[in-house]
């Protein structure tokens, strides 16, 4: 198969709707292998429904908090394939609410997923992405999702934009610690706006449902009203970002911060 990432095998979590999947189909399209991970079990009616838009995709039951669901994931894809080029740690969830009203468990819970899964997925993914490098210019890559809360904050929104904060620099510091001790690794985050995504939608019902809003529409409303091109962002904006960073094209760059934002953060 001819295409940027042609004889590339890729892992994507939280991918069987969103962002992910968005990735999940730009890599497939570029003639990549993509194994797209999620919580539901195989042969879930979401899971075929993902893999009939991913070409050549297949589909691992992946818990990211959990660090033998990490174990058994890497070595599936080294006995099937016996090289990974890219890892996408996507997966996600907010939690939003005051932090006077906050309780442990939810902080636990939301840091457990976007911060814990990355750090899982790039350890246990190393060995392979570092020995599968060595032959590709530019090397093996991580991309790491974060989100412009890793730069700036929303109201209720405290542990989410503490874990995406966490990202930012969990990217940069593994990004100068592959490099120095010469591992063909190359790490980068990207950084979504508000991007119309089934994630988003669920965290704008839930600030409803406390009276931060009478409905979801009106802060979809008041997000677009704040960046600058009008507007919410697609997931498949998204998911061409990340496919780029995977790719040669982006052979120079590691420790980068991409924002795709629609110059939310440029105000």
């Amino acid at each position: 198969m001819s295409g940027l990432l042609a004889g590339r095998v890729a892992l994507v979590t939280g991918a069987v709707r969103g962002i992910g999947l968005a990735a999940a189909r730009s890599m497939a399209a570029k003639g990549a292998k993509v194994w797209i991970a999620d919580l539901k079990p195989e042969g879930d009616t979401a899971v075929s429904q993902a893999l009939e838009s991913v070409p050549g995709g297949a589909y691992l039951s992946l818990d990211v908090a959990d660090e033998g669901q990490w174990q058994a994931a890497i070595a599936r894809i080294e006995r099937e394939d016996g090289r990974l080029d890219i890892l996408v740690n996507n997966a996600g969830i907010d939690g939003t609410g005051r932090v006077q009203d906050m309780t442990l468990e939810l902080w636990r819970k939301v840091m457990s997923v976007n911060s814990d899964g990355a750090f899982l997925g790039t350890k246990h993914a190393y060995a392979l992405l570092e020995r599968s490098g060595k032959d590709r210019k530019g090397g093996s890559t991580i991309v790491n999702v974060s989100s412009v809360m890793g730069f700036v904050a929303f109201p209720e929104s405290s542990a989410y934009c503490a874990s995406k904060g966490a990202i930012r620099q969990f990217s940069k510091a593994c990004a100068v610690e592959f490099a120095t001790y010469g591992a063909p690794i190359r790490v980068n985050s990207v950084h979504p706006g508000f991007v119309q995504t089934p994630l988003l939608d669920e965290g704008f019902d839930r600030m409803v449902s406390r009276g931060v809003a009478e409905k979801a529409d009106d802060l979809k409303k008041q997000v677009s009203e704040s960046t600058p091109v009008g507007r919410l962002g697609t997931m498949q904006e998204i998911g061409d970002a990340i496919a780029f960073l995977a790719s040669e094209e982006a052979s120079y760059m590691t420790g980068s911060e991409m924002v795709v934002d629609g110059g939310y953060i440029a105000r």
